[in-house]
């Protein structure tokens, strides 16, 4: 005899394998705008790509001189994702971070973070990678630099690395892992099959940016979840007093990125593509 209530139970069986098919079936993106606390101008850009724009997801510098107005800013937003940008290096030439932390061995004569993790020939001997550090020091520092987060934006969802910090070594990576389960910050972006994608063109102008980013959006494929980063700023005489050998024109760069993650055009079209914007936290 066939079961009525078993019976009756199919259609919503049906109906909720649907939804979850078409809910899964779109592209799913996160677009992270990193580094927010290393200038106003980069706290200012990136707010507005997070209220007026398609950003998802802020990585915030603890150890950055403007971390206190990022904070203040993100505190009044509690809505929007925040990942801990952990931080061993000070790339500029003209602006300059150190530890929160004693730490000696991850310094240079000046007390700051040396500009590089690996080798660059523009800055001989000014990278951590071959320097005696020790292993301690990074976590003692790690820890400061999560829990000072922690303390202002206790909602913070994961672990990110500023420059690939946390790949200096393999005992870093495992620390970096651990530290991530203690403080419920673990996301493995690489468990959930989450692939980085990147601009798809020339970018050096705002309006090549905005077409490479175009054309990214088109290729992606239904049913995947995508990693876009960048670096949203504003083109001011600050940003344009900060840059190294190698990547002088920091402001005209980085304001295009916000022109690309705020233009009407490029929201419409996330609209019509059907791409799921989604943050880290969607992942946990």
């Amino acid at each position: 005899m066939v079961d009525m209530n078993k019976l009756r139970l199919v259609p919503y069986l049906f109906f909720g394998l649907f939804l979850t098919a078409t809910t899964y079936a779109q592209p799913r993106l996160i677009v992270r705008g990193d580094d927010i606390g290393f200038t106003q101008s980069a706290n200012e850009a990136i707010i507005r790509c997070s209220l007026d724009g398609i950003q998802t997801s802020v990585e915030i510098m603890p150890t950055t001189p403007w971390f206190p107005q990022a904070a203040a800013l993100l505190k009044a937003h509690p809505q929007i994702d925040v990942g801990i940008h952990l931080t061993l290096t000070s790339e500029w030439d003209n602006l300059k971070w150190g530890p929160l932390t004693h730490a000696p061995s991850l310094v240079d004569e000046n007390g700051y973070f040396y500009p590089f993790i690996w080798p660059n020939n523009n800055y001989p001997g000014q990278y951590l990678k071959d320097k005696p550090w020790k292993l301690e020091e990074v976590e003692r520092e790690f820890r400061a630099q999560i829990e000072k987060v922690l303390k202002h934006l206790p909602w913070a969802s994961h672990l990110s690395a500023h420059m690939g910090c946390t790949g200096l070594s393999e005992e870093v990576q495992a620390l970096t892992q651990r530290l991530a389960n203690e403080y419920k910050l673990n996301i493995d972006l690489k468990a959930k099959g989450v692939q980085g994608v990147g601009y798809q063109g020339p970018k050096r102008t705002s309006a090549e940016k905005k077409a490479a980013f175009i054309a990214m959006l088109k290729s992606l494929e239904s049913g995947k979840t995508y990693l876009f980063v960048d670096h949203p700023a504003l083109d001011t005489p600050e940003v344009r007093n900060v840059h190294h050998i190698g990547y002088t024109d920091v402001a005209e760069d980085r304001q295009g990125v916000t022109d690309t993650w705020t233009d009407p055009e490029v929201k419409a079209l996330i609209r019509e593509l059907g791409i799921q914007l989604i943050a880290y936290k969607d992942l946990k």
